[in-house]
């Protein structure tokens, strides 16, 4: 990290330790690591959601708004009560996705839901004021490439740790009360706003909007690496004990330990014991779990395989504790 910058970090953490003795030393050390590793993450997670705020008002203003396409999830919710109301855009976005950030603050964690309020403010300010060029009025490329850019803008601001459209944040919330997947929440939620869009404006903008959707949604599973509703990940660390206590207080998530051995040895040796962690989280708390593994253990091996959906455990209940900010 800059020396400049580095420096700001100790002067902040060395306030709180005015006297330092052997044991206050080693925790000012782990202070002004930890303080390092967030303020490295907060901001890679802001370079994604402007990255992602870009890519959104691009596909909106530039695609779908002067052609008046609309999409699935609370964004076309918005485009179609744009059209019926000429209210701005940008106002609707702001106000729609509102009661989805307070799920979020329930559902997930404060962190998460003040990013994405900030993600969403600057989605409807860029709507607002950025004059972005109308690109084609070819209806298949509108549809292809407005799809495109929407998706990009989600998938980006998801790797941020945030939304620009609440649909996920409703889709888990009543997957964890309901027997139902988030895909299928998510795919009933988008064919009753396709409905409507058929039968207040025309079916051939109805299927136009299909195809954006199916656009939007598989550029956002590129986007964050194939990742399904649910991933697992299995964590081999010298520390291990201590990213379980991690996974267990500070996200509010359960895990499980598997007995190990290394299997390299240079010397042909006795393979080292080692205890396996494994957890299941959402995708969208994989930001913040990378965070604190990286406080712990920068060198950790991780690997993160997706997951269908999940029955018990943990995952579908509301964490025990917040994720700390």
């Amino acid at each position: 990290m800059n020396l400049f910058f580095r420096k700001i970090i100790v002067d902040r953490v060395r306030k709180k330790y005015k006297k330092t003795t052997h044991t206050e030393h080693d925790s000012f050390k782990q202070q002004v690591k930890d303080l390092e590793v967030e303020i490295s993450h907060e901001i890679h997670d802001i370079l994604y959601l402007f990255i992602g705020v870009l890519a959104a008002s691009f596909g909106l203003k530039g695609f779908l708004l002067p052609s008046s396409f609309i999409d699935g999830g609370v964004t076309g919710i918005s485009l179609i009560v744009s059209e019926l109301t000429s209210w701005p855009l940008s106002i609707l976005i702001f106000i729609l996705n509102l009661p989805f950030v307070i799920l979020a603050y329930i559902a997930i964690n404060k962190r998460f839901a003040i990013n994405s309020i900030i993600g969403i403010l600057l989605l409807a300010l860029a709507v607002h004021f950025i004059p972005f060029p109308t690109i084609t009025n070819d209806k298949i490329l509108i549809a292809a490439f407005g799809g495109f850019f929407l998706g990009l803008g989600i998938g980006m601001a998801i790797r941020g740790g945030a939304i620009i459209d609440g649909t996920e944040v409703l889709a888990i919330y009543i997957s964890r009360k309901s027997s139902l997947t988030v895909g299928n929440v998510i795919l009933l939620f988008n064919i009753v706003i396709f409905m409507t869009a058929a039968y207040i404006f025309t079916t051939e903008i109805a299927l136009y909007a299909i195809l954006t959707y199916f656009s939007a949604s598989k550029t956002v599973d590129f986007v964050i690496d194939g990742i399904e509703e649910f991933i697992g990940v299995t964590i081999i660390s010298e520390r291990h004990d201590a990213i379980r206590k991690a996974i267990i207080h500070k996200m509010g998530r359960g895990c499980t330990i598997y007995k190990g051995k290394r299997g390299f040895s240079a010397d042909n040796s006795q393979l080292k014991d080692i205890d396996v962690v494994y957890t299941v989280i959402t995708r969208l708390e994989m930001s913040t779990l990378k965070t604190e593994i990286d406080k712990i253990d920068k060198n950790a091996f991780i690997i993160m395989n997706s997951v269908k959906d999940t029955k018990g455990g943990m995952i579908k209940k509301k964490p025990l504790t917040k994720i700390k900010s």
